[in-house]
Formats: C-alpha cells, structure tokens, sequence
C-alpha cells in the first residue's frame, strides 16, 4: 500500500500540496477544471485562533478520503483538481489580502477554471466574489453561517470578519442560511437598510419552513458563488471553528441544499472557511475536506 495512505498511531499532519493527495495526471494545473486556493489569512479573528491552519489542516485530511463519490456514483476526482501554493498573506493587512485574492480568483475564471476557496478567516471571501461579481455580472451569493457577519465596522475595521456580509452586499445580493446570532446593529440593518438585496433563512425559519431549501433557490439568481462558514453546522458535528454557536444544521440537509443549488443554478465558485483545527480531533478536518470534494462534485455531477 502506498505509504501516503498509511495512518500512523499519532497522526502529524505532514506537508502535501495536493488536495486529495492527486498525483500529476490529475492535478497538473492545465489539465485540471478546479483550482484550490489556500489562503492561511488569520488577522481580526476575536474569540478561538487557529483559522490560518485551517487550509492546510483540510488538505491534509483529504488524502484520507475515498475519491469514489458513494452519492454520485463517480470518481470525481478525474476532472481535475489543481492545488495552489498558500497565499503569502500572513503580512499583508486586510486590505492587501482582499486584493490578492481578488487578483488570483478573476486570473482563475478568466482562464475558464473554477476557484475553490479554503481560508482562513471570513475575510478572505470579498476578494472572491468581487472578482466573481466582475466576471459574472448577474451574480447573487449563498452565504452558509451561524452569523450574520452583517456589521459595517468591527473593532475598528470594516473588512473584520464579522462584516464580511456587509461587504458582500455592498456587490451583489445574498442569501444567508443557517443563522443563529446576530447584533442588535445587524437586527436593525435587516430591518429597515437592506432593500431587499438580503434574504435571511435562520435556523428558526428552517425548522418553520418545510419548503425552504425551495426558498433558497427562488431567491438566488442565475449565477451563483457560495461561501461556507463551518460554524453553520451544529457544533456536535463542526466543534473546531472561532464561535461554535449551538443550534447549527446538520451534515444532510447541508448537503441537500447544496446538491440542489448545483443543479438548479451556475456555481461560479466556492469557499470554506473559518476551520479552527483542534489538536489531537481530526473529525472536523475531514469533514470539510469531504464537503470541499462533495460540493465539487455536485459542480461536476456526471448526473447533470
């Protein structure tokens, strides 16, 4: 067996560019249809630490994973997945990371690649659908979250992870699932600022709403970037992120919504961020390395 695949007693996580562990003929960038962006950005996170690990901690799980997708009935992996060097971020202010970001996502689509997205903190997706937003102008975003993240300034800075929403919408409409937690600042933008370019099923709309993943899509337009904040799960299944709110959704419905979304509209692109890796519980890194391969085969279905 090849000692890639071996699980040692201890695990140590240990240096592997590719996601998958893909060799070259399925992992070389020309080749490949999606494009791994690993951007280790950890600079106004407020409660846990640890997001900047988050990317190489799923890339590291997903060597693990069986690339025979058991839903889909197909070997996903055989469209080609390409996995960038990390982003030299870890200097760059908030400001300079979005650029950078923006600049390596609008360089993937204009190549006709679809960018993926592993963070990191909530911050590093501006950058991804502004350069999506550029490139798809009739773009909406499905922004998956325990928060809201709808604050136009936190501790000082306007691209703190918990404005990340704000800055979203200040682009394109959005639709927020899953939320639990908000401020009174954000209850009241909802209320009487945002215009109809935000769409809020919480998780009490959820539970209310038999329909709702229909909702979902009705409210979405043609073109799609979705970013995943691991804390919308509940924290018995995701307990390694900054705020693990209770209350969250769960890994199937997630996945419904998701499968849906992939076929009813174009998913221009994808993130997951704000993985926190907990020392010796490696559950929540491979849960978010099989959610990255998942979604990119629900993008990819041979089913479509």
């Amino acid at each position: 067996m090849d000692e890639k695949y071996i699980i040692m007693p201890t695990h140590t996580p240990t240096p592997i560019k590719n996601f998958a562990a893909l060799e070259e003929e399925y992992a070389s960038y020309k080749k490949s249809k999606a494009v791994i962006v690993q951007v280790p950005y950890e600079k106004t996170t407020t409660y846990i630490k640890g997001t900047k690990i988050g990317p190489a901690a799923i890339i590291d799980a997903s060597r693990y994973m069986e690339l025979f997708d058991d839903e889909l009935n197909q070997e996903t992996f055989k469209m080609g997945i390409h996995t960038m060097d990390a982003l030299s971020v870890d200097n760059s202010s908030s400001e300079e990371m979005i650029e950078k970001v923006y600049s390596v996502v609008l360089e993937l689509l204009k190549s006709n690649k679809f960018p993926v997205m592993l963070g990191g903190e909530h911050s590093v997706s501006i950058g991804a659908v502004k350069a999506s937003r550029e490139v798809y102008p009739n773009l909406s975003v499905l922004h998956l979250d325990a928060h809201h993240d709808l604050r136009n300034e936190y501790f000082g800075s306007r691209f703190n992870h918990g404005c990340v929403a704000r800055r979203i919408y200040e682009m394109c409409p959005l639709v927020q699932v899953g939320t639990r937690s908000l401020s009174k600042e954000e209850k009241d933008f909802l209320s009487t600022q945002s215009n109809g370019k935000v769409k809020v099923l919480n998780v009490y709309d959820i539970l209310d709403t038999p329909m709702w993943k229909d909702v979902v899509s009705k409210n979405l337009m043609e073109n799609v970037y979705v970013t995943i904040d691991l804390d919308v799960f509940d924290p018995s299944l995701m307990p390694a992120v900054g705020t693990p709110e209770p209350g969250g959704i769960g890994w199937y419905e997630t996945l419904d919504l998701l499968r849906d979304v992939c076929k009813d509209k174009k998913v221009v692109g994808f993130d997951v961020v704000e993985l926190c890796p907990i020392k010796g519980q490696i559950a929540s890194d491979f849960l978010a390395a099989k959610l990255t391969y998942r979604i990119l085969g629900y993008v990819f279905s041979n089913k479509k």
